[in-house]
């Protein structure tokens, strides 16, 4: 009797447990107190239940590694200025650098310089040009370029996590597929374009001085400075709410990137309650800044996002204190975002959407009104079934079965596990292979029974036998479940998951549960037999 009070304790903790993790999905709304002491999360629904967005997008890795030999060939100017070489050109085309070395330049001072302080490049050919100077013509190795096309994935990959999981999208799916492709699952996306915006900004930030001495009108007709470039701010005005695009010309070279951004957060301009993007630099990022305000002060100091300039203020004093201010007319949500993408990083290479659905809530309704009667009707059926047949004996096992589906869903809640369409056609395996556990039981018990042995015999052989069978079943079957969720991805993870919940559940329901029952009614009722 003490035995059976500590196990009738173990499942009524067992089933207390998983109504406090049920709780948060059946109410919806919770109080305070519950949330700061008790489980809070609730069955987070699938991409194909609550509707959302799937996404294929392809990285430009080879923008990637133009980029690369982009700023190897700016570090190669500046080598050659504090090593005293002149140079005519230092130009990049594609993956390649061109350098013109003036006339009377060493061409070994050249080759050292090369080969001491830029390892990822390699001089592919030297002549003597036109003008008697030296020419030649650099290129990364392959396998450098291969590696730097990796890593763009890979980072792709990463930064894109990042943004979604600070944009609140609830279980993610973002995988790589084949050598330059993500896939995204989202679901619950209620904003597609928003969302869109955000993962394809390549958030790259730069600072660069504006030249005002430049003619705009001229550099509009294609007439610019030699190292400057033209590019937009947008402003709206806040009387008519029109958009002017201001022409302006910049520097080329950038003073500085966003690679020391530590953090970006939105504060609110209470002079004209508008929000505005407060950036914070880490110990590098705050003298590198330093030093451009130093030496800068009352010239214009353009912030550049993905060749857009979001404000250009004049630098009155020098800023050593490690952070910057981003204004430009922001919408809440786009100044939310633009944090967002700031903090997460900037994308190493554009990526490109290929392929775009989204799925509606309303299909999503339909498929858990459908996933839901398939298993009422199933659960029903396997219950009727087995009352009709077992009698007292299959309601007990329709107990279990019960129990089973609701261990299985607190589970859900207790994993953060995501429910899809497969999920719960794996909840209605797993109701069939439960009542399977019970039918091998109660098999066994009947013919013990017939073989004239009493009913608390028949309980105790048909356990002790029918054990090694269910216990074989349940592993080859578990094995497959895991060998689901840890390969496969969305829809087949999600099978994976209730299959395993599952299995384990209904060994518990179908073995322990049943068993106290069968052993409540012979100790405390003593019945003398139960109809089998």
């Amino acid at each position: 009797m003490k035995g059976l009070k500590w196990r009738a304790l173990l499942i009524l903790a067992v089933l207390g447990a998983a109504v406090v993790l049920l709780v948060p999905t059946i109410t919806g709304t919770l109080p305070a107190w519950w949330s700061a002491a008790l489980p809070s999360d609730k069955i987070h629904l699938g991409l194909d239940l609550q509707g959302g967005m799937h996404m294929v997008l392809e990285v430009q890795a080879q923008k990637a590694v133009e980029n690369q030999a982009e700023r190897g060939a700016e570090n190669l100017r500046e080598e050659l200025r504090l090593a005293n070489i002149k140079y005519a050109k230092v130009e990049r085309t594609g993956t390649q650098v061109a350098v013109d070395l003036l006339p009377g330049q060493d061409r070994a001072q050249f080759d050292k310089l090369v080969r001491d302080k830029f390892p990822d490049l390699q001089i592919d050919s030297s002549r003597t040009n036109e003008g008697g100077g030296s020419s030649f013509d650099l290129s990364m190795p392959a396998a450098e370029q291969e590696r730097v096309r990796k890593m763009a994935v890979e980072q792709a990959l990463e930064t894109i996590s990042n943004r979604i999981d600070q944009f609140g999208v609830v279980e993610p799916d973002i995988r790589r597929q084949g050598d330059t492709e993500l896939v995204l699952q989202l679901p619950g996306i209620s904003d597609p374009q928003r969302a869109v915006k955000l993962i394809g900004q390549t958030a790259l930030l730069e600072f660069k001085l504006v030249d005002d001495t430049a003619d705009v009108a001229a550099a509009m007709k294609g007439s610019l400075p030699p190292g400057t470039e033209l590019l937009y701010e947008s402003r709206v005005d806040r009387q008519t709410g029109r958009t002017e695009r201001i022409p302006m010309v910049v520097r080329k070279r950038a003073l500085m990137t966003g690679t020391s951004i530590t953090d970006a957060r939105v504060q609110i301009d209470h002079q004209f309650n508008e929000p505005y993007v407060t950036v914070g630099f880490d110990a590098r990022g705050t003298r590198e800044f330093g030093k451009i305000t130093t030496e800068n002060v009352k010239r214009r100091l353009a912030i550049v996002l993905d060749n857009n300039v979001y404000s250009a203020p004049v630098i009155q004093e020098p800023i050593t204190h490690g952070d910057a201010r981003i204004t430009g007319n922001f919408t809440p949500d786009e100044a939310h975002d633009l944090a967002i993408v700031l903090r997460a990083g900037a994308l190493p290479a554009p990526v490109k959407i290929i392929e775009e659905r989204t799925v509606g809530p309303s299909l999503g309704r339909d498929s858990i009104h459908m996933g839901l009667l398939s298993a009422l009707v199933g659960g029903i059926l396997v219950g009727g079934f087995m009352l009709f047949y077992y009698r007292t004996s299959g309601l007990i096992a329709n107990v279990a079965l019960i129990l089973n589906v609701v261990l299985i869903m607190a589970g859900l809640a207790a994993l953060r596990a995501t429910l899809t369409l497969p999920g719960i056609a794996g909840i209605v395996l797993t109701v069939g292979m439960a009542v399977d556990a019970n039918v091998l039981i109660l098999e066994r018990m009947r013919e013990e029974m017939r073989l004239g042995k009493t009913f608390r015999a028949a309980v105790e052989a048909g356990y002790s036998r029918a054990m090694v069978t269910i216990f074989d079943c349940n592993l080859t079957t578990i094995v497959t479940a895991l060998i689901l969720y840890h390969f496969g991805t969305g829809p087949i993870r999600g099978f994976g998951v209730t299959l395993t919940l599952g299995i384990l559940a209904s060994f518990f329901t179908a073995v322990f549960v049943t068993r106290v029952i069968f052993d409540y009614l012979l100790v405390e009722r003593r019945l003398q037999s139960v109809r089998v």
